[in-house]
C-alpha cells in the first residue's frame, strides 16, 4: 500500500521561512544561456527554463531558495564520463552531421556549447554543495541521462547524472550512490556509463514503449505501459524507494523529469498532476535528513507549456520545504 501523502505545499502557497537564521536555503544553479544556449529555430521548449525560473520569484522571497550562477564545468570534468574523443570533437566543433541529429536541439547556435557547459557546472557545484552541507540542491535544468560514453542522445550531449555520481564516489569518498530517474524516458546512457560500477545502483521508473526504443539496463528498471495513470506509477515509485532504502545510500541523485504528467506530448503515461505532487512527497519525505540529494530537473513537453512549468514549480517547493525541514541548519 502506498504510504498515505504528506502535503507540504502547494504551488501558489509555499512555506513561510521560519526565520531560523542558521537554516540553509535550497541553492539552486541558473543561468539565462539554459534558455538562450537554444535557438529558437529548435523544436525544444526552450522557455521553460526562463518561465521556472520567474516563477520560482515566489520562493526566493521566502528565504527557501537561493539562487546561484555556475561556472562553467572544465573538459577535465567531462572526461570524468566520456571519451576523450568524443569530448573534444565536441569541444572543437567536430562532430559529424549524424552525431549532432543524434542529440537533436538543432540548429545549434555558438551558444550552444557554453550552455552545455554551464549545465554541466550546475550540476557538479550543486553535488559540492550537498557533499559539504547535506540537504537538497538543485541545477534548473540537466538530467541528461540519454548521453552515452561516446556519444550524444535524446537533448543530451554529456551525463550530468554519470559525472556526479562518479565525482561522488571517487573524489568525495562515497561508498553508496544511489541514481533515481523519474522521467519517462529511460536513463538508458547513465544505465550504460555507470553499469558494473561499484558502489552504484541506478533506478529507473520509464514507459516501456517510449524512446529510447532500444533499452538498456539499469540496475532496477520498471517498464510502464502506456496510461498508467497515478496508481501504477505510484506504486512503481514506492517499490523503486524501497530499493533504495534497502540500499541506504549516502547521496541520492534524482531525475526529476515530469514528463510522465496527463499533459506531455511526449509521455504517455497519464500521471495528473496531483500523482505528480505526492511521487515528489514521496521521494523527498523517504530521503527526509539522512540522505543528501542532488535534483536534476529532467525532461518535460506539455502543451501548454504551462503545465510543465506547474509540475515543476511543485517540485521545486517541495524539495525546498524538504530542506528547510531536514536539511542543513
Amino acid at each position: 500500500m502506498m504510504p498515505a501523502r504528506t502535503r507540504r505545499g502547494d504551488r501558489n502557497t509555499p512555506m513561510s521561512y521560519s526565520g531560523d537564521s542558521a537554516m540553509r536555503p535550497m541553492p539552486v544553479w541558473y543561468h539565462e544561456t539554459y534558455t538562450e544556449g537554444i535557438s529558437r529555430s529548435a523544436r525544444f521548449p526552450r522557455d521553460r527554463y526562463r518561465m521556472l525560473r520567474e516563477r520560482l520569484n515566489d520562493l526566493h522571497g521566502t528565504g527557501l531558495i537561493c539562487i546561484e550562477s555556475p561556472e562553467p564545468a572544465v573538459r577535465d570534468t567531462l572526461l570524468i564520463a566520456h571519451e576523450q574523443d568524443y569530448v573534444d570533437r565536441f569541444l572543437s566543433g567536430s562532430l559529424g552531421s549524424k552525431e549532432v541529429r543524434r542529440i537533436g536541439l538543432e540548429p545549434w547556435t555558438d551558444a550552444f556549447l557554453p550552455r552545455t557547459m554551464m549545465i554541466i557546472g550546475g550540476a557538479v557545484e550543486a553535488l559540492a554543495h550537498v557533499t559539504r552541507f547535506g540537504g537538497i540542491a538543485a541545477n534548473m535544468a540537466g538530467g541528461t541521462h540519454h548521453s552515452h560514453r561516446s556519444f550524444g542522445s535524446g537533448y543530451c550531449v554529456f551525463n550530468d547524472l554519470a559525472i556526479c555520481a562518479l565525482l561522488a564516489r571517487d573524489e568525495y569518498g562515497y561508498e553508496r550512490i544511489a541514481v533515481l530517474d523519474l522521467d519517462v524516458h529511460q536513463g538508458d546512457g547513465t544505465a550504460t556509463i555507470l553499469e558494473d560500477e561499484e558502489g552504484i545502483i541506478t533506478i529507473s521508473v520509464h514507459g516501456e514503449k517510449n524512446f529510447p526504443f532500444r533499452k538498456a539496463k539499469s540496475d532496477y528498471d520498471f517498464p510502464l505501459p502506456n496510461g498508467t495513470g497515478d496508481e501504477g506509477y505510484l506504486r512503481a515509485v514506492e517499490e523503486s524507494l524501497a530499493i533504495i532504502e534497502d540500499f541506504s545510500p549516502e547521496i541520492v541523485l534524482f531525475q526529476a523529469g515530469v514528463d510522465a504528467l496527463e499533459f506531455d506530448a511526449l509521455g504517455n503515461l497519464n500521471v495528473s498532476e496531483d500523482g505528480m505532487r505526492i511521487r515528489n512527497d514521496m521521494v523527498f519525505s523517504s530521503l527526509g535528513r539522512r540522505t543528501p540529494c542532488v535534483l536534476f530537473m529532467g525532461g518535460g513537453y506539455s502543451d501548454p507549456i504551462e503545465h510543465t512549468i506547474n509540475a515543476f514549480h511543485d517540485l521545486f517547493v517541495a524539495a525546498a520545504e524538504s530542506n528547510a525541514l531536514y536539511g542543513p541548519h
